[in-house]
């Protein structure tokens, strides 16, 4: 197959709505504030703070968000503010270094902090802060969750400090929009994005509204028609082939691709060996009652399980994933006549946590199989229409779509399947005693009816043994862990409260009848510090 001419990944942008562009300067929440912004119903885009000035005024955006990061303004090397922030005349928001850095190019003084604050704090509200739109409603004081080792020493000229906290002098500041004074701009130390800061999502809603006089004209649904148009003017009369895994992500891909192109798509459905019990069967069944496409199902476990041997490292095992699907699809491909696409259910997410180009500022937490596991070679160029949504935008979409629940709301599986759930080398024998656990877990949850209130639920084979009795006789076997979370979009995540008696009937059931398992144990670590997935 020959290469085809090199395109971008079809992610339509918006057209016709009000824009807000949050600059990334590295923080791992930048793509929470992106969906904070989108939750109050104005489109955002998130863009690297060295992204070119065309690209950015092809967005038109009507108010600038410069995100948190690691760096120190006043490293040598430190990311800087781009002009165009400034000159563009709208409205501006910094948070945490997005606001040192507008301090320090505006003339005020960001040393480092005595006091660390990380975690949570209170604010109290300055005179002038509780007369300003961006606190409007707020209690005062009210809690936020802090994390930086910098603070401003002095805010610049002709900014008011809006709020205190007890190690930050200048958690919040302003300059309004009055005589002489220019258009508004703001910054607070805080991060309104994250959950732990309960007022954030108001706070938020008041800079766009109160400060930037915005309408909020965006949803997830009204994204279905521009992407629909988007894959019609990327694909032409080409074939495009779509890698459907079963979950919400490649469901919704495949019928926003089928809505635009029709018969021109081609589904393929991938049995890795690396599936939970009786998937492929669930997944064929499902898919060809609810999705009138071509749908067809490729029997490559033993070449996966090949490219595993003896492969131990999380990262390696994700790469190695990624490029056996694309040999796959090619080879898929050539039965079906000239392909020129892949169509991928990629999410921000995925994006933010390879650390992808467009992230470049970022550090990399995990390589997704289908970001940044694709091998250089490709003979594909890529759709990805919901690479700039997150998990509830595209679900928002599949029911926009028409799909039924039992596909919108199917729980995250992770693309390497339970590869990245057996720590280790991957085995025959391995799999197995994973998938049976994996199995107990999720009837117990679902005779419990607790799995629709859980996000995600898993189990994970350690590369622990340990002692135990059985009987009268001494075992040494393996420890498995069983985790379940609670989420919105899976950016950040909560251990999920299962009651005592559920948890019991799943160890209880696990350790008598899965062989080789004398032990259980629950996983009660948030994201962050943690992932979702152990790999």
């Amino acid at each position: 197959m020959a290469q085809p001419p090199e395109a971008p990944p079809a992610a339509p942008h918006p057209s016709g709505h009000e824009t807000v562009v949050v600059l990334d300067f590295g923080s791992q929440t930048s793509q929470l504030i992106v969906r904070r912004v989108r939750e109050a119903g104005v489109y955002c885009e998130l863009l690297p703070w060295d992204a070119p000035d065309a690209q950015v005024a092809a967005l038109a955006p009507r108010a600038f968000i410069l995100s948190g990061g690691p760096a120190s303004v006043y490293e040598t090397d430190a990311p800087t503010l781009p002009p165009f922030v400034l000159d563009a005349g709208v409205p501006v928001l910094g948070i945490c270094y997005g606001m040192q850095l507008l301090a320090h190019d505006l003339g005020g003084q960001v040393a480092p902090s005595t006091h660390r604050e990380y975690g949570p704090a209170a604010v109290d509200q300055t005179t002038v802060g509780r007369e300003s739109p961006l606190l409007a409603e707020l209690p005062d004081p009210f809690p936020v969750w802090m994390s930086h080792g910098d603070r401003i020493e002095a805010p610049p000229p002709g900014f008011a400090v809006l709020g205190t906290s007890a190690n930050a002098p200048f958690a919040a500041m302003g300059r309004a929009a009055n005589a002489g004074a220019g258009v508004p701009i703001y910054g607070i130390q805080f991060h309104p994005e994250v959950v732990h800061t309960p007022q954030g999502a108001r706070l938020l809603a008041n800079f766009l509204f109160r400060v930037a006089g915005l309408r909020g004209d965006w949803s997830p649904a009204s994204f279905v028609e521009e992407a629909v148009t988007g894959v019609r003017d990327t694909v032409g009369q080409e074939r495009v082939l779509c890698g459907l895994s079963g979950g919400v992500d490649s469901a919704v891909v495949a019928a926003l691709l089928h809505r635009a192109i029709g018969d021109q798509l081609t589904c393929i459905f991938v049995d890795t060996g690396l599936l939970r019990e009786g998937e492929a069967d669930q997944v064929m069944e499902t898919f060809g009652r609810h999705m009138q496409v071509d749908l067809r199902i490729v029997e490559a476990a033993g070449r996966f399980m090949d490219r595993l041997a003896g492969v131990s490292d999380p990262e390696e095992k994700r790469k190695r994933i990624g490029a056996e699907f694309i040999r796959v699809f090619e080879e898929a491909a050539r039965g079906i006549g000239p392909v020129a696409f892949l169509a991928q259910g990629t999410l921000y997410p995925d994006v933010i946590e390879s650390s992808t180009p467009e992230r470049k500022a970022a550090v990399r937490i995990k390589t997704h199989h289908n970001v940044g596991g694709l091998p250089a070679d490709m003979q594909f160029r890529l759709i990805e229409p919901l690479r700039y949504l997150f998990k509830d935008e595209a679900r928002a979409v599949g029911s926009a779509l028409g799909l039924p629940d039992e596909i919108v709301w199917r729980q995250p599986f992770p693309g390497p399947g339970l590869a990245v759930r057996v720590l280790g080398p991957v085995t025959a024998e391995r799999l197995v005693t994973l998938r049976r656990a994996d199995a107990i877990m999720r009837e117990e949850l679902r005779a419990a009816g607790l799995e629709r209130a859980i996000w995600q639920s898993f189990a994970v084979l350690t590369n622990v043994q340990s002692v135990g009795v059985m009987g009268d006789f001494r075992t040494y076997a393996h420890a498995v862990a069983i985790r379940a979370v609670t989420s919105v979009d899976g950016m950040t995540a909560d251990w999920a409260r299962i009651p005592y008696d559920v948890l019991g009937r799943i160890s209880n059931r696990i350790v008598n009848e899965v062989p080789g398992v004398n032990r259980v144990v629950y996983d009660i670590t948030s994201k962050p510090p943690a992932t979702i997935e152990w790999e």
